[in-house]
């Protein structure tokens, strides 16, 4: 069985979909943004260091580039980790993963819990020297909530009315009560482009213009991003690298290479590729995230409208030896789409589907198929090894897999907008809010709910869901209360089989200090590169 290196699909991941004519004809480096996006004479937010003052080297990235640079139109949720260098959010999360201060210094919710006031912090510009105040704010949700191909819309309608109280104060009035919008706001539903840029909103997927700690100077696309640091940026006194670049390494067996050549000094890796690395004297960061591996199952299609095949297919799949193919064991098997230590994963669903594919077979003819079930199991190239393991796992339990190869370019169409795939190889890269992370796999209007609207997410499922959005994010009754919803939808809506966590594994040069373990977003706050 050959290696792939693994990185989650769909929304939150795919090679896919932003190949416009726009992004065709950004094939050529644009040097245009040197000037568009250059710093003006605008203030500085706080924190910043002027002129980059004891800022140096480069970091060259070994990473996927984004679908679309614009965080409106952006399709993969693994995209916020590139946008992240261009784009500030009005909140962040620490490595634990608990929300804090980001571009709005500190929030208060209304007494019934209906309404958020945020206060921004002093002094903020984006790079093209546009104040970043109030009113960019609203205009930015706006435009999230109203533009045509928006693909975080639907995240943002908890939103009714954006209020601009003062240049650094508005408040967001909310259809219905729901802590969790800091920590919505901490991904690219609050991510702030330059309202400047709002009179060639087409131009902004390649030619973004934010707030973040660095500035992209050209992009070509499929290729790489070359980006300089942002003086402006709110935490710039914490950003130490003067120029950083994303480099797209397609072919996994070219990663070491480019390490080794310096093409790169930062790599993101797969599992069975760290005692190589580590063989050739890089440094190793392995990074608790929240992706995940896992199988999405339309329950509303025959044969899997039948819970017993459902349940067939899960104890037939040996999640552990799957781990340690694909990943050489980083990582752990999964029943959840959370991993062990984040505030949602609940021990009760640790063993839910222990490896048995006796048991497997007894499920199989109780649903009727005593002589075994015929499948097929659709998976892009970038997972064909994993669809080939468990092709192999599902036959010793009397179910015939055939793979059906999905082309990477019409993935998202088949899959989750048209819902016509009913089995899949897939991963979630996770969600700022674990509320919308549920929401968005298993509610019926879900984007990850292959279901859709041919099936109604079962009335406890949405209420627990409900529930947990009233819920303050500091209240002792939080942890369980997210706990019961992660549990009541994996119990009740088994739209996903879930696989094994993957953590986020990056080779570096010993010439790079400081990377932080941020479990959601990476971040290069305190990142040095020597030489």
């Amino acid at each position: 069985m050959s290696f792939r290196r693994l990185r989650p699909r769909g929304p939150f991941r795919s090679r896919l979909t932003y190949r416009s004519a726009a992004a065709a004809a950004a094939a050529v480096a644009i040097s245009a943004l040197a000037a568009c996006g250059s710093a003006s004479g605008g203030s500085t937010g706080s924190g910043s260091s002027a002129g980059g003052a004891g800022a140096s080297g480069t970091l060259n990235w070994e990473w996927q580039l984004p679908t679309s640079w614009d965080p409106v139109t952006s399709s993969a949720g693994w995209d916020m980790h590139a946008l992240g260098l261009v784009y500030a959010s009005l909140t962040t999360l620490d490595p634990a993963g608990d929300v804090g201060p980001g571009l709005a210094s500190s929030w208060t919710y209304a007494a019934d819990g209906k309404s958020v006031t945020f206060q921004l912090r002093p002094g903020l510009t984006f790079s093209d020297g546009t104040p970043l105040n109030a009113q960019a704010v609203k205009e930015n949700i706006d435009r999230g909530q109203a533009q045509g191909n928006s693909t975080v819309a639907s995240e943002l309608s908890v939103i009714s009315k954006v209020v601009v109280n003062s240049p650094a104060s508005f408040t967001l009035d909310l259809t219905q009560v729901d802590y969790q919008v800091p920590d919505l706001l901490a991904g690219k539903d609050g991510m702030m482009v330059s309202p400047a840029a709002f009179a060639h909103v087409s131009s902004i997927p390649t030619q973004p213009v934010g707030a973040g700690p660095f500035k992209l100077t050209s992009y070509v696309p499929d290729s790489h991003a070359d980006l300089v640091r942002n003086p402006g940026y709110w935490d710039a006194s914490q950003i130490h690298i003067q120029n950083f670049t994303v480099q797209d390494i397609t072919q996994p067996e070219q990663i070491l290479s480019a390490l080794q050549s310096g093409q790169v000094n930062v790599a993101y890796i797969a599992g069975n590729q760290v005692a190589s690395a580590k063989a050739a004297g890089f440094k190793i960061a392995v990074i608790p995230s929240e992706v995940v591996n896992e199988l999405d199952i339309q329950t509303a299609t025959a044969p899997f409208n039948n819970p017993n095949v459902v349940k067939a297919i899960n104890y037939a799949i040996n999640r552990q030896a799957i781990l340690q193919v694909q990943a050489a064991g980083y990582g752990a098997v999964a029943y959840q789409p959370f991993p062990k230590g984040f505030v949602g994963y609940s021990a009760k669903l640790a063993n839910l589907y222990p490896y048995n594919p006796a048991v497997a077979r007894q499920l199989l003819a109780q649903a009727g198929y005593p002589h075994g079930l015929k499948i097929t199991l659709s998976t892009v190239s970038t997972t064909n090894s994993l669809a080939e393991q468990i092709q192999g796992q599902l036959a010793q339990a009397g179910i015939t897999a055939t793979i059906n190869d999905i082309p990477t370019d019409t993935e998202t169409q088949q899959l989750y907008l048209n819902k016509s795939i009913p089995l899949a190889v897939d991963g979630t890269a996770g969600r700022m809010s674990p509320v919308e992370m549920l929401d968005v796999l298993y509610s019926q209007q879900g984007l990850m709910n292959v279901n859709g609207k041919t099936s109604t997410t079962p009335a406890e499922v949405s209420a627990a869901l409900a529930k947990a959005l009233t819920v303050p994010l500091g209240s002792p009754d939080y942890p369980s209360t997210l706990q019961n919803a992660v549990e009541t939808s994996v119990l009740n809506e088994p739209t996903h089989i879930w696989l094994y966590t993957n953590p986020r594994i990056l080779a570096y040069s010993s010439t790079v200090t400081g990377i932080p373990q941020d479990l959601v977003q990476q971040r290069w706050e305190g990142v040095r590169v020597a030489g």
